[in-house]
């Protein structure tokens, strides 16, 4: 049974592996002002980023889904692994030996399964790479490289590989790596035989596919020999660490251009991704044997930010199957904010054959570009009318124009109903466009009313569960925005608000997700714990938090930025005292109502505690509204 991660090298890990560089891996993140950073949340789909980084706490928070957390929660929930696998994911990225409780470290027993698969895909990868550069059963495959323009140098930067055509070379050598044979068949790198696991590929050029933060998922493999009875290409079949529905070759090289320029280049294989890059296209990637689609615009979606001057150019075979691509990937179109084009190469070449027939400046100039995908789509499907007859205009214009009301823009869909126009020879041309918004209308009227039917109504609103969350707390009162300040404070700030938070009690904080985070606060050993360590402090706010809600609190607090640009200790001074006022305020009115209730004829010790209590009360809040910080 794996043993347990000693807690010193948990904390190692944390405190060694920025948290901006892991996220960051996986989507583009900008400048938030007040030392955080935001980006397009990976958890759930946003047009406008709400997802913020703290580097200096080491958390993130979404303020659109409230998924938050630390740098080892982050790996867990986009990786889809346990609390172990991704500490110790992170340990190895940062060098660190982990020790196990409770009977000490076995690597081959005590690593996750999602772990172990990623091992064994990436010492297959080493292995497929030394084959291809030293067996001479590969120079087949070296001579399929360089007669499309690759040398070793290329091979080598995409880490390009062979297969040995035996039955079970690379089974073996896993096996020796301490493999078991059911993880070898878990990973899809063997396949069951009569006598035992034998290598899914054999004889093959083996591209390793990575995943957006770089670790071998996958192979994508190409047929060398005409008596290889299998597929052209051959992939990786769905296990747990692949689905290719979810990867985009080349995005471990592409990601940092994708997200400079703003720009993704979308081809349709692996040489043709090759090709790009040594071209100068460093933005270029490709679908791992399955069309474009909605997970694949996610992974675009984050690195691109969805800003107006994005562009997504794809590039299509100029025949039937390249043409029919385009118009699949236009079905998705409108999932993106970025501007598509699409390129075709001249002669109906592929990136590859360009780059060998006119060189790398062939490649950069297809890629510029030049038509727009919704274009491209609309004149193909008038193409296939006769447009000379009243009857094919008309036939064209009822399936062009559903296309053209999809267009969400209003702005853009009544520009391109008006090219639309155009391209039928339709002289009135208000007759189109007024058309087009009526078929845009009509989806939004039956999208409504199916989504109303799907949705049953409460019968009564106020019954419903709300989450415990800041969200839908009315900060225009100016007792929940002092309250939310003060805690941000004792949270990123402790050292500010510190002793005198610490003697704050839970009923001060008149909020309920707001008490129940100065209840972990309490529970964690007070903000005068934060100046001795902030990152574990935090670490154990969100631990003593008692559910989710308070601890998706904790993270928002925790990132969310001060309202104030100066943040000092006459700022932390200012919030600790309007709370303690409020406070104050309350028990006063508290106990004006008990000296009403006790009237002239109660008890007159019972009633002269009652007075001095108020007259102290009153004394105090004079002196929090003279002295300010110092009468606390």
């Amino acid at each position: 049974m794996a043993g347990r991660i000693n807690d010193e090298d948990v904390k190692a890990v944390r405190d060694a592996v920025p948290i901006d560089a892991v996220v960051s891996e996986y989507l583009q993140l900008r400048n938030a002002g007040g030392g955080n950073l935001k980006g397009l949340c990976p958890f759930h789909d946003e047009k406008s980023p709400s997802f913020q980084v703290s580097p200096s706490k080491g958390f993130f928070h979404c303020f659109g889904c409230q998924e938050g957390g630390d740098t080892i929660t982050f790996v867990m929930k986009i990786d889809h692994l346990t609390f172990s696998e991704a500490v110790e994911r992170l340990a190895a990225q940062a060098g660190i030996t982990l020790r196990y409780e409770e009977g000490g470290y076995n690597p081959s027993h005590q690593r996750g399964e999602r772990i172990r698969l990623i091992e064994a895909h990436k010492i297959a990868a080493q292995f497929y790479q030394e084959q291809l550069a030293t067996s001479p059963e590969a120079e087949i495959g070296r001579v399929f490289l360089a007669e499309r323009g690759f040398d070793q140098a290329a091979a080598e930067h995409f880490s390009v590989g062979y297969s040995p055509a035996g039955w079970d070379h690379l089974t073996r050598y896993l096996r020796g790596k301490g493999f078991s044979d059911k993880e070898l068949i878990t990973s899809g790198l063997s396949q069951d035989g009569r006598r035992g696991p034998i290598d899914r590929f054999r004889g093959r050029l083996m591209w390793p596919i990575r995943d957006i933060g770089g670790e071998v998922v996958g192979f994508g493999a190409r047929r060398l020999r005409e008596d290889d009875n299998g597929p052209k290409y051959l992939n990786t079949p769905e296990t747990a660490i692949y689905k290719k529905s979810q990867v985009l070759y080349g995005i471990d090289l592409a990601k940092k251009e994708i997200a400079k320029s703003s720009r993704a280049v979308v081809v349709e294989g692996y040489t043709d991704v090759m090709a790009c890059h040594l071209a100068g296209v460093t933005t270029a990637i490709a679908t791992c044997g399955t069309a474009f689609g909605g997970d694949h615009i996610k992974i675009l979606r984050r690195l691109l930010m969805d800003n107006g001057s994005a562009r997504v150019i794809f590039t299509f075979d100029g025949d039937a199957a390249g043409q029919k691509a385009a118009l699949r990937a236009f079905e998705d179109d409108q999932k993106f904010a970025a501007e598509t084009f699409i390129a075709i190469a001249p002669d109906g070449m592929d990136p590859c054959e360009l780059r060998l027939a006119k060189g790398d400046d062939a490649v950069v100039d297809l890629v510029q570009p030049r038509t727009p995908l919704f274009e491209f789509a609309l004149r193909q499907i008038v193409s296939r009318y006769d447009l000379e007859t009243p009857a094919g205009r008309a036939a064209a214009l009822d399936e062009a124009g559903p296309v053209v009301a999809r267009i969400k823009n209003t702005g853009a869909q009544h520009e391109v109903a008006v090219q639309l126009a155009g391209m039928l020879g339709i002289l009135d041309t208000q007759f189109v466009v007024k058309r087009v918004a009526q078929l845009a209308r009509w989806a939004r009227d039956k999208g409504g009313r199916q989504q109303n039917e799907r949705r049953p109504q409460p019968l009564y609103e106020e019954a419903q569960p709300r989450p415990l969350s800041g969200a839908p707390l009315n900060l225009r009162n100016p007792a929940y925005a002092t309250e939310r300040e003060l805690l941000k404070l004792a949270l990123q700030r402790p050292e500010l608000v510190s002793p005198a938070f610490d003697a704050y009690g839970v009923d001060e904080f008149t909020a309920p997700p707001y008490a129940a985070v100065r209840q972990a606060i309490l529970d964690a050993g007070g903000a005068e714990y934060g100046m001795q360590d902030p990152q574990a402090y935090l670490v154990r706010v969100r631990e003593a938090a008692p559910d989710d809600s308070v601890r998706a609190m904790v993270t928002e607090l925790a990132v969310e930025a001060i309202l104030r640009r100066t943040v000092d200790a006459n700022y932390a001074g200012e919030q600790l005292v309007w709370v303690r006022r409020r406070a104050v305020d309350r028990r006063i009115r508290d106990v004006q109502g008990s000296l009403a209730r006790l009237g002239q004829h109660a008890d007159p010790g019972q009633l002269a505690a009652v007075q001095e209590e108020l007259m102290i009360l009153q004394r105090y809040n004079r002196a929090l509204q003279d002295r300010g910080a110092a009468a606390l």
